[in-house]
């Protein structure tokens, strides 16, 4: 979700700040870490309709540590993430933010989970191939003397900032700073790449991934020494700190580590990922279906990017694919289903979706006279999709049996879905259509609805204006 959208939430705070309940304590007890990220080529990204990043994938690790979901908001403004932070809209800050005194005082970094230092990007002139080495640094910033008078743009609230002040007096000359609200650093690349400003300054490990998708810039300049850039929790978290701190350590000990880093900040392949079209930073793209689902979840009133997610879950987005019961197409359609429709395995993408389609709309009618709540339905839709509407209905009876809500998903009736494989409940005379192998329904919803926060995350500030690439 996104910064501002996230904000909006009800009763966000009500058990932010529980008397004698620490943040560890109320976090593994609402089943849930609240992470705020950015959304770039590196920390946080969609890539062929799966979220993606170094960020992502550390925080994904440390949620399965704690044994708790994860959720992620984005913000490109760090004084809105530590803003964020400090008023217990997030647990955690995650990020490449640099160590620093003053930032210390009023937030608490984690144990660092990398180090870099601050590079100057700038943009190489016109026939730099043609060049010698040493013609090349003629042209280029080698001296940081040679900033005096320049003018350099970066992200606001950065510690770049800090530094090319510092470095403003050492060299006893002036650097015009400019600071960019709403852009994060990569986004300030694009502006030196495409020629709109000519110097900006970020860490060197990000610097190094965007060469490889911008030869055109130069980062061998730097500004700083090495320095330690680690995640950040509110001051009185230190048990939650502490139990972070204990698992980075050991962590950066792994291959499984080292191999995550790699993957983000020594891959030549991530030139790959960031050309493509279904580079959703980019692009806006999720898949190339793109255009047909957003024809057809108008249809049902539903996001786009949810009817996205569910395809995503069905087929990967594979219009060939097929089960092993039969079910074929983006939308995995069964066989007999697709006889009721008149497609088949050979049916073009666009009948399938379609198909797809009519098939949540007779299931949302189904259930529109006894789950009212518009959201809440679509759970049980997507559950229905997946196994049947009959399991659906069945678990909506154990519920209301057991004196649990039948109109509410989470924690309610996607418990008895769950356990409808438990002859317990398979057998009880409320159940109309027996077995049910629960583990599938309930995993289903839930990783389709996560996907959809993701694709949220991106997509919606791409759609509201809020990204600057061209």
């Amino acid at each position: 979700m996104t910064f501002c959208s996230y904000k909006k939430e009800k009763n966000r705070n009500l058990m932010m700040y529980t008397k004698g309940v620490s943040d560890l304590e109320r976090i593994k007890a609402q089943g849930s870490i609240k992470a705020i990220t950015n959304y770039n080529s590196t920390d946080y990204f969609l890539y062929r309709g799966e979220p993606m990043g170094y960020q992502y994938d550390l925080l994904k690790l440390l949620a399965e540590h704690l044994q708790v979901n994860l959720e992620i908001v984005v913000s490109n403004d760090i004084q809105q993430m530590i803003e964020s932070l400090n008023t217990g809209e997030s647990d955690i800050i995650a990020i490449n933010l640099t160590v620093t005194k003053e930032r210390n005082k009023i937030i608490s970094f984690t144990e660092p989970h990398s180090q870099t230092r601050q590079v100057l990007v700038q943009r190489k002139p016109d026939n730099w191939r043609n060049m010698t080495y040493s013609e090349l640094d003629s042209h280029l910033i080698r001296n940081q003397l040679d900033l005096g008078g320049k003018s350099v743009f970066i992200q606001k609230g950065s510690t770049f900032y800090t530094r090319l002040r510092n470095l403003s007096d050492e060299i006893g000359d002036s650097i015009d700073i400019y600071e960019l609200p709403q852009l994060e650093v990569e986004e300030i690349i694009r502006l030196v790449v495409d020629g709109d400003i000519d110097y900006t300054v970020c860490d060197e490990n990000v610097a190094m991934v965007n060469q490889t998708y911008y030869p055109d810039i130069d980062i061998k300049t730097a500004i700083s020494f090495p320095q330690n850039l680690a995640w950040a929790v509110r001051k009185e978290s230190d048990e939650l700190k502490a139990v972070i701190d204990k698992w980075l350590i050991d962590l950066k000990k792994t291959k499984k580590y080292s191999f995550i880093y790699n993957k983000y900040f020594r891959n030549s392949k991530s030139v790959d990922i960031v050309q493509s079209e279904f580079f959703s930073i980019n692009s806006g793209k999720i898949s190339q279906y793109d255009d047909i689902i957003k024809q057809y979840s108008k249809e049902i009133g539903w996001d786009w990017t949810l009817l996205a997610s569910m395809m995503y879950q069905e087929s990967k987005f594979h219009p060939e694919v097929k089960s092993w019961a039969g079910a074929f197409g983006l939308m995995q359609i069964m066989p007999s289903t697709g006889e009721r429709f008149g497609i088949d395995s050979l049916s073009s993408p666009h009948e399938n979706i379609a198909a797809g389609v009519r098939i949540i709309k007779w299931l949302d009618e189904q259930l529109t006279n006894k789950i009212a709540d518009e959201d809440e339905r679509i759970k049980f839709v997507l559950a229905a999709y997946n196994v049947g509407l009959g399991h659906v209905l069945d678990a909506r009876r154990l519920a209301k049996k057991n004196r649990k809500d039948p109109n509410i998903w989470d924690n309610s009736v996607d418990f008895f879905i769950l356990h409808k494989s438990n002859p317990n409940y398979f057998n009880d005379p409320v159940v109309k259509h027996g077995y049910c192998r629960g583990e599938e329904p309930y995993n289903y919803v839930k990783e389709v609805i996560e996907r959809y926060e993701h694709y949220k995350n991106v997509i919606s500030n791409l759609e509201e204006g809020l990204m600057t690439y061209k």
